[in-house]
């Protein structure tokens, strides 16, 4: 198990971008203090308890699995998304300007929260959204302690140079809740998968509340049931570059931004 807060250094420096280029994904130097991870915490706990849209629930219950596109709708999700920490970072990474391309919150419910299946997320919105590239960084927040037994990202490193693995189901186009629950529509084998953890190694992405990572969109990765106590709450920004824009989006606007103007950032205080 690696420990996202405990990344080995290099023999000399290297700039985040030709890491995360490398690697697949990069460990921010920063993370986010606990009165404003509590904020946050605290704002998504609210949206979560209301009945909503955007929200999903784990199959055949009303145990909420995610919520998703806060930033549409919620004034302290849309200034979160600019902060520098979370915005600097994906313009460093993508090297131009970027808006949201997708907002989510993943919950793992005590003793409920269900995996995530292998799967590469620029699958979903190369086939469904046409994405025509995987020019878009996801930016994670825990907004719990991630530990082993909480269901932690399991990352694949270095599969990113690989592209799509997946076998694209005929004419694409299905229910969009077949995107967000247990049974993904695009997945990547589980032999593939093992063949690949067999070769390149496994990351869990385990560490305290505020730690921040980005992982490229192409990356295998997966996630396993919680069989903790502890909930598991992952909040995912997907920045994609305002150049890669699509233009088939028949996906609702919660899953799949429409506003692609550039972001500009606001000052952390603002939130």
């Amino acid at each position: 198990m690696i420990d996202v807060t405990r990344v080995p250094e290099a023999a000399t420096p290297e700039t985040a971008k030709s890491v995360y280029e490398r690697e697949g994904w990069l460990l921010a130097p920063h993370t986010l203090d606990a009165e404003l991870v509590a904020g946050i915490t605290a704002r998504i706990e609210e949206l979560s308890a209301q009945e909503r849209p955007e929200a999903v629930y784990e199959k055949g219950t009303r145990t909420l699995r995610a919520i998703h596109g806060c930033h549409l709708f919620d004034d302290l999700c849309r200034r979160l998304v600019r902060l520098p920490a979370l915005l600097g970072l994906a313009e460093e990474l993508l090297g131009e300007p970027v808006y949201v391309y997708q907002f989510k919150v993943n919950m793992k419910q005590p003793r409920e929260g269900v995996a995530w299946p292998w799967h590469q997320d620029y699958s979903f919105w190369h086939h469904e959204d046409g994405m025509v590239a995987d020019k878009a960084v996801n930016i994670a927040i825990h907004l719990d302690e991630v530990h082993a037994k909480n269901g932690p990202l399991q990352i694949v490193p270095r599969t990113h140079h690989l592209g799509l693995l997946d076998k694209e189901p005929s004419g694409g186009g299905g229910d969009w809740r077949n995107h967000v629950s247990a049974d993904l529509e695009y997945t990547v084998p589980d032999q593939v998968a093992d063949d690949l953890v067999g070769e390149y190694g496994l990351m869990h992405a385990t560490g305290p509340k505020g730690a921040i990572y980005a992982f490229h969109p192409t990356l295998v990765h997966s996630s396993t049931d919680n069989l903790s106590d502890d909930r598991r709450a992952l909040l995912l920004v997907t920045y994609n570059a305002v150049s890669n824009a699509p233009e088939r989006l028949s996906r609702p606007e919660f899953l799949v931004s429409r506003d692609t103007a550039p972001l500009t950032p606001v000052a952390a205080n603002t939130l």
